[in-house]
């Protein structure tokens, strides 16, 4: 360990020698190491930070002369071994308080060599510890890079080597990944943004340490302690490896919004798999990613129809990202605030806070924000049609997370049914289709609506105006022949030929309400099950 002037004079060897203090400048200043001898010059041997041990010989016959070439040698002191018979003269004292040098005169001897080997095994151990702590961290942050270890995992690391807290924040203060270290997440995050913003004005305020991240004038974030530590030192060449690791990881992605996209992702998908579930945790690390604190969460899910592009998964993930910019650039640009998370192929969950004078989310509301998502979502290359449903809004970020799986369902429903003239959906607006949805995968509901349908699929051969197309709008029509006919432009008479044509491959009676219904939900299944576009064509 580093040693002080005033440790050193505690040592006991030093003790030994009965010590009394002339001088108690430099008294908590650190030495550098420790020489001794009777020279009267010592201007040559001397590089600043010492503290010399010495019989007084030189100092006896001229003591000015002596401590002034001291103190311009830059030692922080000096102490003399005079013997219980002898002593210094009082100017000596004066002389080097006002040289500012520490001033100590024994009155019985010691062996100067057990101090300087106390003294310097220390400070050699120091040294040597310093040395292993640096290659240490080196190889540290150097392996993590090259296992491409993520942001959570290079601060974790961080937090780790010092015992201490580590936050990863962006430029907007929202912070990206966390390591509470010995404090709970909660009380990290609480309130972050705010205590953030006034270390940084304050330049290190409250004793916080912050290392930028990113090249020179790029910066993209900060590594933050936010505490005073002990080694401010070390503390600080942590950091500065780990932010170098970080930089490094962000040059190779060269992705500049996906520290971001992959905490809040990251976050949302931690409480679907009941990895986290303390609702103040998961509270204030939503609120520190940008989520604003409101009475009620909402469940959204936005989901897109793509143009067959092929299955290269790299473009795939590339399409991802954009359309997750998308919606998020949407939300935020409406006013709104949300964290949002890639859930599938074409798929983006969001836990949205809307804005507060729109925290009730009227219909007004989701139309204006359902609008802008399309508009953006649209610009994408190769999406033919999106839909943005909303699930049953919350009083917590856990229970708004968790009903993600409800909206994506609504939201699969809207997609498959095709319809256009909607900015958003909710549950009631899907309705038996969501039902349907939910049971597709159940043999007996596919065997049921093979079983309505067999003989027509049989029989069908397709074409502009197929007997499924017929039925189809026929029962969407709830058996309007006249309404039918002017849908489909044909007559009347061909109509009801059709219609009984139908009827008697199927062997069911389509003026019957039973029949009509369970063809109709059949058809649904079909739908469902296939595409609409894809199952029935027209």
């Amino acid at each position: 360990m580093t040693l002080t002037v005033a440790e050193v004079i505690g040592l006991p060897a030093i003790q030994a020698g009965q010590p009394q203090v002339l001088s108690a400048r430099r008294w908590d200043e650190q030495i550098r190491w420790v020489h001794v001898g009777d020279i009267a010059d010592w201007s040559t041997l001397l590089q600043g930070g010492e503290l010399v041990l010495t019989t007084g010989a030189a100092l006896r016959k001229s003591p000015a002369r002596y401590l002034r070439g001291l103190a311009d040698a830059g030692a922080l002191g000096v102490v003399v071994e005079l013997g219980s018979a002898r002593s210094l003269p009082d100017a000596a004292a004066t002389l080097a308080d006002a040289l500012n040098l520490a001033l100590v005169e024994l009155h019985r001897e010691i062996k100067f060599v057990e101090v300087t080997e106390e003294v310097h095994r220390r400070i050699v151990a120091e040294q040597f510890e310093e040395v292993a702590f640096d290659r240490r961290v080196h190889e540290t942050f150097t392996d993590l890079s090259m296992k491409r270890v993520s942001a959570t995992g290079i601060v974790g690391a961080a937090a780790r080597m010092l015992g201490e807290p580590v936050v990863l924040e962006d430029l907007a203060h929202q912070a990206l990944a966390v390591a509470p270290g010995p404090d709970t997440t909660v009380e990290l995050l609480e309130d972050w943004e705010r205590r953030s913003r006034r270390a940084s004005g304050e330049l290190g305020g409250d004793g916080w340490l912050m290392t930028a991240v990113g090249t020179r004038g790029e910066e993209w974030g900060r590594l933050v302690v936010p505490r005073a530590t002990a080694d401010p030192a070390r503390a600080t060449k942590v950091l500065e490896r780990a932010a170098v690791a970080l930089a490094m990881d962000r040059m190779i992605e060269r992705d500049r919004a996906g520290l971001h996209q992959q905490a809040q992702s990251g976050l949302i998908d931690e409480v679907l798999r009941d990895r986290i579930s303390d609702e103040r945790e998961i509270a204030v690390r939503a609120n520190a990613l940008g989520l604003r604190k409101t009475s009620r969460y909402f469940p959204v899910t936005v989901r897109v129809r793509y143009q067959l592009t092929g299955a290269d998964p790299l473009a795939r993930q590339r399409r991802n990202v954009t359309l997750l910019d998308a919606v998020a650039h949407a939300v935020n640009a409406s006013g709104h605030t949300g964290l949002f998370a890639t859930r599938s192929d074409g798929e983006v969950g969001a836990v949205i806070a809307l804005s507060s004078n729109r925290a009730g989310g009227t219909d007004k509301t989701w139309d204006a924000l359902g609008d802008a998502v399309k508009r953006e979502v649209q610009r994408i290359d190769g999406v033919q049609h999106s839909v943005l449903a909303v699930g049953t809004p919350a009083d917590l970020v856990t229970d708004a997370t968790h009903a993600l799986t409800d909206s994506a369902h609504v939201a699969e429903v809207a997609l498959a049914m095709d319809a256009h003239d909607r900015q958003f959906y909710r549950a009631s607006d899907v309705r038996l289709r969501g039902l349907i949805s939910l049971l597709q995968n159940d043999p007996r509901v596919q065997g049921f609506a093979e079983t309505e349908l067999k003989a027509l699929l049989t029989a069908d051969r397709g074409g502009p105006l197929s007997d499924l197309i017929v039925l189809r709008e026929y029962l969407r029509l709830a058996g309007n022949k006249a309404a039918l006919a002017t849908r489909l432009h044909i007559s009347r008479p061909s109509l009801y030929k059709r219609l009984n044509a139908i009827e008697r491959t199927l062997g069911v009676d389509l003026s019957d309400a039973e029949s009509m219904v369970s063809l109709h939900v059949a058809m649904l299944v079909l739908e469902t099950r296939r595409g609409a576009d894809s199952a029935i064509a027209g």
